[in-house]
Order: structure tokens, then sequence, then C-alpha cells
């Protein structure tokens, strides 16, 4: 059998993955926000979400599983409603915006968590079950337009449990309700219908897979100590990393 290789296909593509999948692999999150805007570089927004979406899912899946026993199974449920009407408004978002100001809005949004947790703010408050809604809501309409909805499942965490390995267990597990339904509303509009994504998709997902499992292994070696302020300092470089995107997109805007 011949073997093609994906036009979009480069080493660039298989770094950014693998770092992005390591960071997911200690910290429970984080790989989107790396490689979304990494790729989006390059790459059309519509094309690497979609990607990035197809390649969260086994890579959560295999985080769960190497984490199972610390997964608290019962935080997902209650937002699913929400998150599927989330992920419908942003399907019909991306219709008619590249959502640039949206992802200044989360970009600022993430750095505040971020510094909050970084102070030990975060983990006193505690939010009633009814609150999840606009959490849900915000999952979903994030996850289907930038597939970065993790620094809202890790804030929404944060409020609810304080046990940072805790945390890094439950993301993943909630990573994949939130991915699939998004790729489900995706696909249901067309988006999965580019050959190249899926090529893209079998030649990245080996690298991202080798990412979370050796951050899993360094995650071993490491106290919770030492994995709180990691958590939340990334939460502050990746909302960082988010704004220089959304300005980026901002200014190509202003100037055409």
């Amino acid at each position: 059998m011949r073997f093609y290789m994906p036009i979009d296909f480069d080493f660039f593509a298989m770094a950014v993955v693998l770092l992005g999948y390591f960071v997911l692999g200690i910290a429970g999150f984080g790989s989107a926000l790396i490689i979304v805007p990494l790729l989006a570089w390059n790459w059309p927004l519509a094309f690497v979400v979609p990607l990035v979406l197809l390649i969260d899912v086994p890579a959560a899946v295999l985080h769960t599983g190497l984490n199972f026993r610390q997964v608290i199974w019962r935080e997902l449920p209650s937002l699913l409603p929400s998150v599927v009407l989330g992920a419908l408004v942003g399907i019909g978002l991306i219709q008619w915006t590249d959502g640039d100001g949206l992802l200044l809005v989360l970009g600022f949004y993430v750095i505040y968590i971020g510094w909050q947790g970084l102070k030990g703010a975060v983990t006193a408050i505690r939010f009633k079950v009814t609150s999840s809604h606009p959490y849900g809501f915000a999952m979903g309409l994030v996850e289907t337009m930038f597939g970065t909805a993790g620094p809202l499942v890790m804030s929404w965490l944060s409020k609810r449990v304080s046990d940072p390995f805790v945390i890094r267990a439950t993301m993943p597990m909630t990573i994949i309700g939130l991915s699939s339904i998004a790729l489900g509303t995706v696909g249901v509009s067309g988006g999965l219908n580019d050959l190249s994504l899926w090529q893209n998709f079998a030649f990245l997902l080996p690298f991202a897979l080798a990412g979370v499992w050796l951050g899993h292994q360094f995650s071993k070696r490491i106290s919770a100590a030492v994995l709180r302020p990691f958590i939340y300092g990334f939460l502050c470089l990746s909302g960082c990393v988010l704004c220089a995107r959304a300005f980026r997109g901002l200014f190509s805007f202003i100037i055409n």
C-alpha cells in the first residue's frame, strides 16, 4: 500500500503536539492552549480547532485511564445540557465572526483565574450545583470555537475540589465530553469533511499519546506543592498566549 504524506504535515506540528500533550500529561489540561495558538500562526483556525478536538478525545481517554482511581465522575453530567447549548451557539458564531474579541475576553479571564490561584484565592470559593450552567455554556461555546475550554474546566473544578491531583485527573474526563459534543456540532456543520484533517490526525496522534504518557510519568515525581503553582502559573501564561492570538487577529482585521 502506498504511503501518502498529508500536505499540511510538518515537523513543527509534531513538536508542538508533543509539547502540548506533555503539558496535558502533567497538568491535566493545556494542550490546546499551546497547540491552537501556535498552529494557527500558519494554518487556518477553522482547520486547527477540529484537528485538536479530534486528537483531544483519545489523548484525554489515555490520561483518564492512567489516573482512573482519582477521577470524580459526578462532575460532568450536570453540565451536559448547558454545554450542548453553548456548542450550538458557538457553531452559529463561527458562521459570522472570527471570534477574536471573544478570545481576548477569554484570555483576560484565564489570566485572572491563574493569578487568583497563585494567591490561593480560587479554591476558597464554592459554587452551588445550579451555578454550573453558566460554566457549562461557556465551556461548550469556547470548546467549539477555539478548542481551548481547559482553563474554564480548571477554574470550575478548582472551586469545587481542593486536591490538585484530583483536579488533574478529573479534567481530561470532562474534556472528553466537551470535545465529543463540540466534534458533533462541528461535524453536523461540515467541519470534518476535509481529508487532510483526518490525515494530519492520523500522523499527529502518536505524538500526542506519547506526550501524555511522558507528562504522566513526570507528574509522579512532583508534589502537590509544586503542581499547584505549576497549574495556575501555566494558566497565566496560556491567558497571555490567548490574548496575543486575539490581538494578532484584531490587528490584521484593522489593517485590512
